[in-house]
């Protein structure tokens, strides 16, 4: 009997090292070549899935997979979309088994966070029933940490380390500056329902004291009478102050600041980042010369300051995924189990997707101090170790170098085209 194919794809938010969990799975699924034939890689997430859009990653070379380790964004492209449930999903289903079908896919591999998990879940269980077995595995990545059962997400320790050496370097900036010029820095990143991206921010600071930097996480309700009182506190001791914001922080009645217009006043609805409210909030209410600044995009997008830990394990899930679907086991995630702080040691276990699919790991309260403006010691004993190490890409003419993909389609087998992807 032939090999089957697997099929590989990215799916939600990309991050600065999902591709490293591309290269373990490619590189380990080449090494079993007898039981695994070739590796297709859907072309944009579940839909190209659907669209029959697929890659041919063996028309790439090893020197070019090895390459995805360094490369930032999706290298086979993402896509933000959920299959529906049945019976109305009927047909996105009937048009999955056509095209596993069509190019004899028996491994199905999709790399993203704790919703995508639910799609892999759903290939899981939905797809036998309808008389196509396969093996369906969700491959953990989101700089947003926040996948239950895994001590850390794949892309959260690159992340974390860039905005903490962001916010150092901003804030030498804002030393240098504030006796004669601006007093307060206000730094955006993102973190719609949890602070753990904000939080590392705060690694920005050497430990202990009450230094000139703030973090506000969505896990805390801001309070803006404490908050300005905090800010006056830094600057009268230090003479400036740095804030560290997640764009979700929420107000004690559960809305985003950003839906309140920045002091919950009715009327004052504004869309947009939370930074700006911030920054003007201060600005009217200590007369003080305030800038901002939003990392959006980039802090997930700079792999030129990767963790060397996170390219580690973001490879690792790559391959343990492999090696879980060459044993039979389906509808599970390759999770991070820590294992100890010092020596930081860790490893790869499955996990049930029903345990993980939808559910949110939140920052917990004991990271940060009791006024909720700065990290515990817990919690930088957690924090360490994920932003460990440098993983320099290489570069040329001054520039870091990104893998240079084919993309080679695979020929189309279905007559028809899928139009019904609602």
């Amino acid at each position: 009997m032939s090999p089957q194919n697997a099929l590989y794809a990215q799916s939600g938010g990309v991050t600065a090292t999902i591709n490293a969990t591309a290269c373990g799975l490619i590189e380990t699924a080449r090494r079993h070549r007898s039981r695994i034939g070739r590796v297709y890689a859907a072309h944009n997430g579940i839909l190209g899935v659907l669209a029959e859009d697929l890659i041919d990653t063996s028309a790439e070379s090893a020197a070019t997979i090895r390459a995805l380790l360094y490369t930032p964004g999706g290298a086979f492209g993402s896509c933000r979309f959920d299959l529906s449930p049945l019976p109305q999903g009927r047909a996105q289903y009937e048009r999955l088994i056509a095209v596993f079908r069509a190019h004899n896919i028996g491994y199905f591999f999709y790399n993203g966070g704790n919703g995508s998990a639910e799609t892999a879940h759903r290939i899981a269980t939905i797809l036998p029933r309808m008389g196509y077995p396969v093996v369906s595995i969700a491959v953990p990545k989101t700089i947003d940490n926040d996948i239950v059962h895994s001590d850390s997400s794949p892309g959260f320790g690159s992340v974390a380390k860039f905005v903490a050496t962001s916010m150092r370097e901003a804030m030498a900036d804002l030393a240098s500056m504030a006796h004669s010029s601006t007093k307060v820095f206000v730094m955006e990143v993102m973190g719609r329902y949890s602070g753990w991206i904000a939080a590392a921010c705060g690694l920005a600071l050497p430990a202990g004291g009450d230094g000139p930097l703030l973090v506000l996480v969505p896990e805390i309700d801001f309070d803006r009478t404490r908050f300005l009182a905090a800010v006056r506190a830094r600057i009268a001791r230090h003479g400036w102050c740095a804030v560290a914001v997640a764009e979700g922080l929420r107000l004690r009645d559960g809305r985003r600041l950003t839906q309140a217009g920045g002091d919950g006043i009715p009327g004052h609805e504004q869309l947009g980042g939370v930074a700006p409210l911030i920054a003007a909030m201060v600005r009217r209410a200590l007369q003080v010369k305030v800038h901002w600044g939003s990392l959006d995009y980039v802090q997930r997008a700079a792999r030129h300051l990767a963790s060397q830990t996170d390219v580690d394990q973001a490879y690792a899930v790559g391959r343990a995924a492999v090696r879980f679907a060459l044993q039979g086991q389906t509808d599970v995630m390759p999770v991070i189990e820590r294992l100890a702080d010092q020596p930081y040691r860790w490893r790869i276990a499955p996990v049930a997707l029903a345990g993980i699919m939808n559910r949110e790991k939140r920052l917990p309260r004991r990271f940060l101090s009791a006024d909720g403006y700065r990290l515990t010691a817990r919690a930088r004993t957690y924090f360490l170790p994920l932003i460990r190490g440098e993983a320099w890409p290489p570069f040329a003419a001054g520039l870091p170098v990104h893998a240079r993909l084919k993309r080679q389609p695979v020929r189309r087998q279905l007559q028809s085209a899928f139009r019904n992807i609602s």
